[in-house]
């Protein structure tokens, strides 16, 4: 193999320039021209949040007759889906709704976020997917920051010594502006701005910078434009990692709990180069709080932390400022984000000492998924053709993992008549005879604690990993696989607590594995009757016979020519596939033909695809009549004469070519329903 010349490589595939451009730096004038130019640039925190949100579009669509907003930024465009979030956009437009109002200064700003909900409903993946958009939004020219630090050619003691000192908190150049002349300046750059926003300065800059600030003007006479030239302002990428604008604090044991960990803590090592531990100098700004200024702060458990951290919090929000230990109140500009689960928060509510926090926090509930396809997406996205080339996943299997998992978390409906698989086929957008969007709508509304309850996803994803771990050597995972491997760690669920919810979950367990066998039999009846002439046929003999039937007519009979009644029986023999009872058999066919004569005159032709009762009813019927000529009940017997194993293939290439089976799960799915025919079922609608 030739040598590889890595030089070259890096040369044509990394730009220097990028860098550069990343970590532009100059003097105090400049960041100034900068601002006076693009006011953007000292947004802040919540501001910067809510425009990167933004800056990756929107589109919309109706649910139930309500508005909804689908952000894209919850695509997870960054790592190509990772973290997406799906089946929650009425929740993340609060959340979004909550970025908003802070940005415009409506009160949020002074709030902390806490994103409640089950094990496993996102409130991680929402916080990572804040972080890592931020770390991105920092490195586009739309979402740049800046930040400054201290520079002393000669290295003087003011500096400790050293010839550069960052900001600690990395904070806003134009916080250095003096008291007096910040109101005039800010009327003259908001003169001209159009952005969104008019830039507001808060507080001052922190205890370390403070004092290096007064030493300068103490050195130079008070000379403000002097000690600018000890300021360089530099590009602020932020970055979780670096613990540059994003910091991350998850409790530890209760007993240990150390408030320094959020507002840092003295630098014993530098006392000694101070000489006092009240120099801010020697004080390590590093908490949770001081990395976090200008960005986001995400606190895991939120609720698990000690009371004294709890009062930190609040003076952070309310106040947006903190305590370091020894210094005066100091200003931050960030976005403080907690996630809790169920119990931690009741426990919250129930406890009177926590109400200043309740009061000073804003919660966004984020549940478990309660709509089929969006769940099933979740599975998709970890187990597709790209994550496990090798295996096989049959039709419908992570279709009826999803459909147990939202079974688990929908409340009892309070009508007699509905159940709960119906219930589940509603809120997919099926329709059902009696139930309209009002009707659905009013069924969300009634059950006010669905999705807040139930199987988790990564119990799913955990099972579904199981099945392929111990049935790969199959070369193709199917439904009833999972199932077993679903119900086999019910037993093990360490959040089961109760003999009941086992059974319950079990029950559960039993209708999926009915509705998926409802489902097979549907994909081979329509792999047996998928001529399409055929159906056409029948379907014009129907409505030949329908239209006789309702204009009293008689039709002829292609065979003997002669005028016959409307065959009755041939009629029936097609509603009742779709269960339509005799006293409504003269509606639904006085239905049908208003229909066709209103397409007549519309110059429109019927087809039967048009009625999607009328089209299940036809391929039943045609299934009925041809399934006898296939004999699929002697499928699972070991003698299959010629002829109809010809047939059985014709059927199995149409189930891999229609429905995306596979060799070995079409095999399956027909020897599963010959078996069942073999039990003398037969196909329900």
């Amino acid at each position: 193999m030739a040598n590889f010349d890595i030089q070259k490589f890096v040369a044509e595939n990394y730009n220097p320039k990028d860098f550069s451009h990343l970590h532009w730096s100059g003097n105090f004038q400049e960041y100034t021209d900068l601002v006076m130019k693009n006011p953007t640039v000292a947004r802040n925190s919540f501001q910067r949040i809510y425009d990167m949100i933004m800056s990756f579009g929107t589109s919309n669509y109706t649910e139930y007759k309500k508005d909804i907003v689908r952000y894209h930024f919850f695509d997870d465009p960054f790592e190509n889906g990772k973290d997406a979030i799906f089946g929650t956009d009425v929740h993340l437009m609060k959340l979004v709704n909550f970025f908003q109002s802070a940005a415009l200064s409506y009160g949020t700003e002074k709030r902390v976020l806490l994103l409640h909900g089950p094990v496993g409903s996102a409130k991680s993946s929402i916080a990572r997917l804040l972080k890592k958009g931020l770390e991105h939004y920092t490195r586009t020219d739309e979402g740049a920051l800046y930040t400054y630090e201290w520079i002393d050619d000669e290295a003087s003691h003011i500096l400790g010594g050293q010839k550069l000192f960052p900001s600690p908190m990395h904070e806003e150049p134009l916080k250095l502006l003096p008291l007096e002349v910040r109101e005039k300046f800010l009327l003259e750059l908001n003169k001209n701005n159009t952005s969104n926003y008019k830039v507001k300065i808060k507080g001052e800059v922190n205890p370390a910078c403070r004092f290096i600030l007064n030493e300068y003007l103490i050195k130079y006479g008070g000379d403000w434009n002097r000690v600018m030239k000890h300021i360089r302002v530099k590009r602020l990428i932020l970055s979780e990692k670096d613990r540059r604008g994003i910091g991350t604090f998850q409790p530890k044991d209760e007993k240990n709990q150390d408030s320094t960990e959020l507002t840092g803590d003295i630098n014993y090592r530098k006392i000694a180069i101070y000489g006092s531990d009240s120099d801010p100098r020697a004080f390590n700004f590093d908490g949770e709080f001081n990395v976090a200024n200008r960005g986001v702060v995400e606190f895991i458990e939120m609720l698990k932390l000690d009371v004294a951290f709890l009062y930190d919090l609040l003076g952070a929000s309310q106040e947006q400022s903190i305590k370091p230990k020894k210094f005066a109140q100091t200003s931050i500009d960030l976005v403080i984000l907690g996630h809790t689960n169920e119990p931690e928060y009741r426990k919250l509510q129930s406890n009177e000492f926590m109400e200043a926090l309740r009061d000073r926090t804003v919660k966004i509930d984020v549940p478990y998924i309660t709509r089929l396809d969006q769940e099933t997406r979740i599975y998709r996205k970890d187990f597709n053709k790209d994550t496990i080339p090798n295996i096989h996943i049959a039709p419908h299997t992570l279709e009826m993992a999803s459909t147990w998992a939202i079974l688990t978390r929908l409340e009892e409906p309070k009508k007699a008549d509905l159940t709960k698989m119906q219930k589940l086929k509603l809120y997919n957008g099926k329709t059902l005879p009696g139930y309209n969007e009002d009707n659905v709508k009013e069924l969300r509304k009634e059950a006010v604690r669905e999705g807040l309850e139930g199987i988790s996803p990564r119990y799913i994803q955990d099972k579904i990993s199981n099945a392929l771990v111990k049935n790969g050597h199959v070369g193709c995972l199917n439904p009833f696989m999972v199932f077993n491997e679903l119900e086999s760690g019910l037993k093990h669920h360490a959040l089961i607590n109760s003999p009941d919810l086992l059974d319950h979950y079990r029950e559960l367990l039993a209708i999926s594995r009915q509705e998926y066998e409802d489902i097979v039999k549907n994909d081979v009846q329509k792999a047996i009757s998928v001529d399409e002439s055929a159906i056409q046929t029948l379907c014009a003999n129907y409505v030949d016979n329908v239209k006789a039937h309702t204009q009293k007519e008689k039709i002829r009979n292609k065979y003997s020519n002669k005028l016959e009644e409307a065959d009755e029986r041939f009629m029936r023999s097609i509603e009742e596939k779709i269960d339509i009872p005799e006293s409504r058999k003269d509606d639904f066919r006085r239905e049908l033909m208003n229909y066709i004569g209103a397409l007549a005159i519309e110059g429109k032709q019927f087809d039967y695809k048009m009625n999607e009762r009328l089209h299940r009813a036809l391929e039943l019927k045609l299934f009925e009549d041809q399934k006898d000529t296939i004999k699929l009940t002697t499928i699972i017997s070991n003698v299959v004469d010629k002829q109809t194993q010809e047939k059985i293939e014709v059927v199995k290439s149409r189930l891999i070519k229609n429905f995306g089976y596979c060799e070995i799960c079409a095999t399956d799915a027909l020897n599963f329903v010959a078996s069942i025919f073999a039990k003398g079922d037969s196909i329900k609608s």
